[in-house]
């Protein structure tokens, strides 16, 4: 009776414990959350005045026990809050709200309103908190999601505008309307059928008659690229008896990735010196083909007769992918590498880690991706890191969760080196290292449990004993490596050395390891008994601002001895001294012509350091251009509530990427972050690329940050079609609109040249990314709209796409009727522009 009694006592308490768990989860998924931004530059400071409202549906909320959980960019300034509501900082951009002492609940279906101040400004979507759930004091390991929140649209320009001096105001139909005026339609047949644009280019008038029974004959040389080639056909063509038309991969000497095409009415010749050489030929066929040959197997495809003479620019033509933040399937990966390809891309820079996640296994450390790669709510983050990024409080969220298993990132290396893409893998660190410092303080528990204490901090990152205390750019006060530690190095030798095995593995070249340098706070380190035991044993360091080039000096020593050269972010060319009692930065030369390669980034218009790119490469570091100005693929197309990405470095469309000139931005940089037009002097005491200076230039490199990045069609809109302006700059020769001396020429040809690249997306390139690896949810332009003398008169960016419009107040769909002249005022006209597959942009109104 005894055991019967327990066993009917547990079933009690098991029961009232779903029965709590079941109405602390219909609390949850009843609240609605309403937030608005009221005023930015409030009370004349960079801070932003916003309100949260939440509302009760049928269960209150009650006036003590519970926490609300949220991630947030910019963090609230103490004391601002209205509502008897308290404000907590957990970590980087996790905050939560809970019950202040007067706090008398929320009824039923009522409803409490929070005014508080934020830091900085808040203008789009993506500035606004994120991630709600609702945790109770009383059972602390859970977090309830809320499924309910409204965003009140910014349409008031004090809502908007980030300060008085801000001149980039809300994009509006008739603003793009004039940002495409410049843009003329180009026939079909007038456009270079090849892309990025060729050094030379002529039709000669004949058709080649693409089949199924096409023969591939190919130099031994070349048979990868011939296989290839067979397959990809095979999904294009239906299966056909074999004819007497050939195409063929011949060995013909000329630079390693240079290509010469031929198209006849009998023969496709592709010639190269090289595996590569040949590849890019073959993805300039591709190109010629219509894009509709990806719909659907065809029995034969006309392919325009060409005599081309081919090869890139810039040897490095790179783009950059955060999976850390938010984390993108090995599925996304294949087809991101397909159509970098495609476009004669040949270098992923593979951002694998981060604060937020550590997204590749390391079999010798599988704490790594075992605690490191998993984000969801925890009570002391043993086991996963807490959620970031609106990510959640469950591990089922596929942004927050997940990384590439050993298998996985073979099969991505296999893919890309197939495809002649190399893969430069990131290990971030000092800074941005927080996954990686929380998975090895939990494989440092594990063993101190077993009471191993050696093992234990055989790869321990932090001094446990060190009491600095800093903040980093995202709010984190724990994610910088001890770099004083030796464990620190034996991390970093394992890491390389696992990395190694899988690149072997896979046949797939290793040349580079980025090991990060981004943004390590000021006040690391300078407590740490590591360092002071270091500064006994080592003459070169004497305090803490001395660890980075000490740092950096020992991990470029050992990929060295692994045969590898050092990849790393601009501030690794920089390190810190005391002259006159305050710190400065100067260049660091014990790295100087050491092979290391800098991806610059910050050319921030209006902070100072606009000509950083070009001062690295006259001292000698060679430098990879990917400058937020133009190539930083987060930044938000425009400035719309709406329109999602970041906007700290300016707003970037595909023009951005397109009109860099790599050699010389001054030429055509007019604005500032702000909107502001820059005095004619602007760049007058920059310096200026050296010849020494220009053949350090390495190359170009877009890059997708992934803040605001969390799934593949989001990460496929960002990127696309602005990858195809920085793969056209970085193959295509020097335009001769970036060297014309006279302004006024300059600017005419420069129009024409966007002309025609407006064109061949539209009308070639886009339509071909709704089919090609599956099909893209590349960015669709919204038309702009003029009112005009009694008319409204619409157009598109880009040529080729279909604009539909309405007049009856209703959104427009692929059966409305399609703009071919202007209309006459008076009436709400609506108007979209559509895809070759249906897709739609935003739509346009004017009434």
């Amino acid at each position: 009776m005894k055991h019967l009694s327990r066993l009917l006592l547990f079933m009690v308490l098991l029961s009232d414990v779903a029965f709590a768990q079941k109405k602390a989860t219909d609390l949850a998924s009843t609240l609605n959350l309403k937030w608005e931004t009221l005023e930015n530059y409030y009370q004349n400071k960079t801070q932003t005045h916003a309100a949260l409202t939440i509302s009760t549906g049928s269960l209150p909320l009650p006036a003590k026990g519970w926490r609300l959980y949220y991630n947030s960019t910019q963090p609230m300034i103490p004391g601002t809050l209205t509502g008897d509501i308290d404000y907590t900082h957990v970590n980087g951009d996790l905050y939560y709200l809970s019950p202040g002492a007067n706090f008398k609940g929320i009824k039923a279906h009522s409803s409490l309103r929070i005014e508080m101040v934020r830091m900085y400004w808040l203008s789009s979507v993506s500035d606004t908190p994120q991630g709600f759930y609702l945790v109770w004091d009383n059972a602390p390991a859970i977090g309830h999601p809320l499924a309910k929140s409204y965003l009140v649209p910014s349409t008031q320009p004090k809502q908007y505008m980030r300060q008085p001096t801000d001149q980039v105001t809300m994009t509006t139909p008739q603003m793009v309307y004039n940002w495409n005026q410049n843009i003329t339609n180009v026939p079909a047949d007038n456009l270079t059928r090849v892309f990025p644009t060729p050094e030379s280019y002529q039709t000669t008038g004949m058709t080649f008659n693409l089949t199924g029974g096409v023969k591939v004959i190919a130099d031994p040389a070349f048979s990868a690229e011939a296989a290839l080639l067979k397959s990809e056909l095979a999904k294009l063509l239906t299966p056909a008896s074999t004819s007497t038309d050939q195409i063929k991969l011949v060995s013909k000497p000329m630079e390693a990735e240079a290509y010469e095409l031929k198209v006849d009415a009998q023969n496709i010749t592709i010639s190269a010196s090289s595996g590569v050489g040949i590849f890019y030929g073959i993805q300039s066929l591709k190109t010629l083909l219509p894009a509709s040959a990806w719909n659907h197997p065809q029995k034969n495809i006309p392919v325009t007769g060409v005599t081309v003479a081919d090869k890139p620019r810039f040897g490095y033509r790179a783009f950059m992918l955060d999976v850390a933040r938010n984390f993108q399937p090995k599925s996304e990966i294949l087809k991101l590498l397909d159509v970098m390809s495609l476009y004669k891309l040949n270098v992923l820079h593979f951002h694998l880690t981060d604060d937020e996640g550590w997204r590749l296994q390391i079999p010798a450390l599988p704490e790594l991706t075992a605690v490191g790669s998993r984000r969801a709510h925890s009570i002391n983050e043993s086991k996963n890191l807490h959620p970031a990024l609106g990510s959640g409080p469950f591990l089922t969220n596929t942004a927050g969760t997940g990384h590439y298993s050993k298998a996985d990132f073979i099969e991505i290396l296999k893919y890309a080196t197939q495809r002649h893409v190399a893969i430069i893998p990131e290990i971030e660190s000092p800074g941005h290292a927080r996954a990686a410092i929380k998975a090895m303080d939990a494989r440092y528990a594990y063993y101190i449990k077993l009471n191993q204490p050696a093992k234990a901090g055989e790869y321990l990152l932090r001094d446990l004993q060190d009491s600095s205390k800093y903040t980093s750019v995202q709010y984190y006060d724990d994610n910088v490596i001890n770099v004083a530690l030796p464990s620190a190095y034996k991390f970093m030798e394992t890491v390389t050395t696992e990395i190694e095995k899988m690149y072997a593995e896979a046949g797939a070249p290793l040349r580079s390891i980025h090991f990060g340098g981004d943004e390590v706070p000021a006040g690391v380190w300078e407590k740490s008994p590591a360092l002071m035991s270091l500064m006994k044993t080592d003459t070169t360091v004497k305090n803490a601002d001395d660890l980075w080039p000490y740092y950096y000096g020992k991990i470029n020593h050992m990929l060295q001895a692994h045969h590898l050269y050092l990849t790393a972010w601009e501030e690794v060319s920089s390190r810190k001294v005391t002259q006159n009692g305050k710190k400065t930065s100067i260049i660091n030369n014990d790295l100087l012509g050491k092979d290391v390669h800098l991806e610059v980034w910050n050319n921030v218009i209006g902070w100072g350091a606009e000509d950083l790119p070009y001062h690295l490469a006259n001292q000698g570091y060679k430098v990879i251009l990917s400058p937020v100005s133009n190539l930083y693929f987060d930044m938000a197309y425009y400035k719309a509530f709406d329109e999602a990405g970041y906007y700290w470095g300016g707003y970037a469309d595909v023009d951005k990427a397109f009109n860099f000139i790599p050699n010389d931005y001054y030429k055509n940089t007019t604005k500032g972050r702000l909107g502001e037009t820059l005095p004619p002097s602007f760049f007058a005491n920059k310096e200026r690329l050296t010849p020494s200076g220009t053949n350090n230039i390495v190359g170009l490199q877009g890059a997708l940050w992934a803040e605001t990045v969390n799934s593949p069609q989001r990460m496929e809109y960002m990127l696309l079609p602005k990858l195809l302006g920085l793969a056209e700059r970085a193959w295509a020769k020097n335009p001769e609109w970036a060297t014309v001396p006279d302004s006024t020429r300059s600017k005419q040809l420069y129009n024409e040249a966007w002309s025609r690249f407006a064109n061949i997306l539209g009308k070639r390139e886009l339509p071909r990314l709704s089919y090609y690896a599956g099909g893209f949810n590349y960015r669709i332009p919204m038309p702009g709209v003029m009112v005009k003398d009694g008319q409204v008169s619409i157009n598109t960016q880009f040529p080729g796409l279909t604009i539909r419009y309405t007049t009856n107040g209703k959104t427009p769909t692929v059966n409305s009727p399609a703009y071919t002249q202007p209309l006459k005022a008076g009436i709400t006209v609506k108007a979209a522009a559509f895809d070759a597959i249906g897709r739609s942009s935003k739509v346009a109104v004017v009434q």
